[in-house]
This record gives C-alpha cells, structure tokens and sequence, in this order.
C-alpha cells in the first residue's frame, strides 16, 4: 500500500441525471452549448404554491434503471443518485468482478439537504386520510438523508468506509474532499456525489421560508446572478456521482484518470450573513489552493456559486479578488447551473462533473440567461470560450452558512 502522502485521489467516472439531460453526455451538450432549460413547475400539487419556476428533470424513468425492490423502498432523491451511480461506475469500467474482489475497498458517500420529502409526504398523507396500517414500514428510511448513501453501498454490494455529509448546499464539495481523503487512507475507490428532489408540494412549501428564492416567473429572468437584475436563485432537482479512485489502482486495472482532487476547504460564516460570506469563502479558497499546491494564477477557469443575491454575489466576487488577487479579473468565471437551476446539495457536484469535462475539452461552458455583469469578474456569457484548462476552481456556498472551495487539477494521459 502507498503511503498516504503518494496516494492520488482522481476521478475516473462521472454520472449525472440534471434537468438538462439524464445523463453524462446529454448534460454536456446542452452545458457546452449553453441550453438553459429553467421553465416553469409542473408538478403535481405545486400549482398554487408562489414558486413558479424551476429546473425539473422531466427525461427520467426510474422504472427503466431500477430494480423494483429498491424502487419501493426509496424516494426520487435516491432514485436520481442510484442511477447516476450506475452511469458513473460504467464511466469508470469498475464492474462486479472488480470489486466483488475486495468489496471492502469501495465506500460511498453523498451528502444531502432535505432527503426524501416526495416519500414522507406520500405515507403521512397515507396517515392522516386512512389510518397508520396504510404507512408502509419504508417510510422509517426513505424520508433519511443518508438513505442515498445506503441504498447504493447495499446494491453494489460496497463494504468500504461509507458516510453521509451535512453541511448544506457546500456538502457537495465537501463529499469529495471526503472521499479524497479516504484514498489518502488507503480506501482504492468511492462512490460520491449528491442528487436532491426538492420539487413536491411539501418540500417546496418548506423552501419558502427562504428569502433567497426567487419568484420572478418569467424562467429567462428568474436566475441571474452577477447582475442587477438578480432576485434570488431557482432550485433544481438532479444531480451527479463520481467515482473517486487510487491513481495508481485505477491505472492498474485500466481506468483512465480524468482529474486529481488537488485541494480543498471549507468555512462557516452563519446563514445569510452574505458579507461575512466574503471573508469566509476568501479563507476557504487560499486554504484550497494552498493544500494543491496551487498558486493563485495557475487557476484556469472558476465555477461560482453564484447565488444570485445581489449581496451574495458582490462578496463571491470580492472573495475572489481577495484570494486570487489581480488574477481574479483575468480567470474566466462560469456558472452553468443558471441554465438548470440550483440542486442544492448536488448543485456542486455537478459543477464538478462540468469542470472535469471542461478541462478535457477545453472548453469554458457559458453562464446562461446573464448578461450586463455588474461584478468585476470575467463572466463568460452568451457562447463557450476555448482555453487551455489545467486547473479548476469550484466554489459552494450554503443558504445556512458553509463555504467551500474544491481545487481540481487536469490528469495527463499517462500519469507517472
């Protein structure tokens, strides 16, 4: 066994079921090409609730990817995770026969908001309208944040170190830097990653509470961030998983890796206090880029958070001057997840996978519905911008306070 201190940490799978397509390569292409798919809600029961826009994943049949013991047993959050699971172990060509080996090598960890609200309403109303024979024994687990991340070790069979991450919308960033440092400890691979489905009628009636959210119907306006005509951000539903590997494990077995987790860290500056938040995700990113190894002008491209609060905005970007100095008006800054909306916990995952694909292809994705940037940043709007991408920067922020900067770095084809 390596050390820890040689132990690589590197993406070789990436999965995504995002509202933009239900899968990887699907996402890419409306991401590269700027496709904003933010509309209006049509779920069930969401009608007459004040929220109004959001991004749904409306190409998604569990029935098709799923087993129906573990359909019956889950809500649409694990459903979303399950099958990015799925696509992203695929990605890496990590199947039975490598892991069933040794399946204390694998562990699985996301990270969650709200967990299975779809679920728990669907039996308490099963409660209140018919009597307590009628709630199914499922709903002591469905409802769980961690059921995603028991659901997938207990169907791939995985016997490594698994958990769950709590620390808001950042809990995304912070997963891998997790699992990260479950490579460094001797774990080969980990399954990681966040997907939410806070579009039911309970759980969006328990999102109104947030001042943050945006009511604006119109779907071309109602998320914009780093402009004047910011009012608030729209949630999502989707998400994605990794699968986080042992470079030089990956590479025996004939994986290939796509990205090194670098560096990372994470702050706590208290909910809504979007100018203490300055100062916090400043810290948060010199910490990152220090723990990488990283010198402030080698980041290539960043993905912001992005909140689309004109307060939370103007400290994301002074937060970037103060950690990135000149370079901060010279890196091209993007946030795909205006075209789709944020998924709260798995928002930053999947600015992840965007940030792994951009840096193979070379390619900045363009920040969709924004324009008239009033921060001095250089958003890239409109198209995608070529560049060569070495090193990304991925920024999270929590609604109750966490911020979190993720630092990756481009793998070269034959790594040493």
């Amino acid at each position: 066994m390596n050390s820890p201190y040689t132990r690589c940490p590197v993406v070789t799978g990436i999965g995504v079921i995002a509202p933009n397509g239900p899968n990887t390569e699907a996402f890419w292409k409306a991401t590269k090409e700027g496709i904003s798919v933010v509309d209006m809600v049509t779920r069930e029961g969401c009608e007459h609730l004040p929220l109004k826009v959001a991004g749904e994943v409306r190409d998604f049949d569990p029935t098709e990817l799923i087993e129906e013991r573990f359909l019956v047993q889950t809500d649409r959050f694990t459903h979303f995770a399950m099958a990015a699971a799925n696509l992203a172990l695929d990605d890496a060509l990590l199947g039975r026969a490598d892991y069933n080996r040794s399946p204390f090598a694998v562990g699985v960890v996301t990270a969650a908001g709200s967990g299975g609200g779809e679920f728990g309403q669907r039996e308490l109303q099963h409660l209140w309208g018919q009597g307590s024979r009628h709630v199914g024994p499922y709903q002591s687990i469905a409802w769980f944040y961690a059921a995603s991340t028991g659901q997938i070790s207990i169907r791939g069979g995985f016997k490594g170190p698994c958990g769950v991450v709590a620390s808001d919308e950042a809990g995304g960033l912070d997963a891998l830097a997790h699992a990260g440092r479950t490579i460094r400890r001797g774990t080969d691979a980990v399954v990681v990653g966040a997907a939410e489905a806070p579009l039911a009628p309970y759980s969006v009636v328990c999102q109104l509470g947030y001042e943050d959210l945006s009511r604006c119907e119109e779907p071309d306006r109602a998320y914009r961030p780093f402009t004047d005509a910011a009012c608030g951000f729209v949630p999502a539903e989707g998400g994605a998983m990794l699968v986080v590997e042992e470079r030089d494990a990956a590479v025996d077995r004939g994986s290939r890796p796509r990205a090194v987790v670098a560096g990372h860290a994470a702050t706590f500056t208290g909910a809504a206090r979007w100018e203490a938040s300055r100062e916090g995700l400043a810290r948060a990113i010199g910490s990152a880029l220090a723990d990488a190894g990283c010198a402030p002008e080698e980041v290539d491209v960043v993905f912001a958070d992005a909140l689309g609060v004109l307060a939370a905005d103007r400290a994301e970007a002074l937060a970037l001057a103060d950690a990135l100095g000149p370079h901060a008006t010279r890196v091209p800054v993007t946030a795909p997840k205006t075209g789709i909306g944020r998924a709260y916990c798995g928002a930053p995952v999947l600015d992840i996978a965007a940030a792994v694909l951009s840096m193979e292809g070379s390619v900045v994705p363009p920040t969709p519905n924004v324009v008239d940037v009033n921060v001095d940043l250089d958003v890239v709007t409109g198209k995608s911008r070529s560049a060569d991408l070495q090193t990304a920067l991925v920024l999270s922020r929590g609604l109750m306070g966490s911020n979190s900067a993720l630092v990756l770095r481009r793998c070269e084809k034959s790594p040493s």
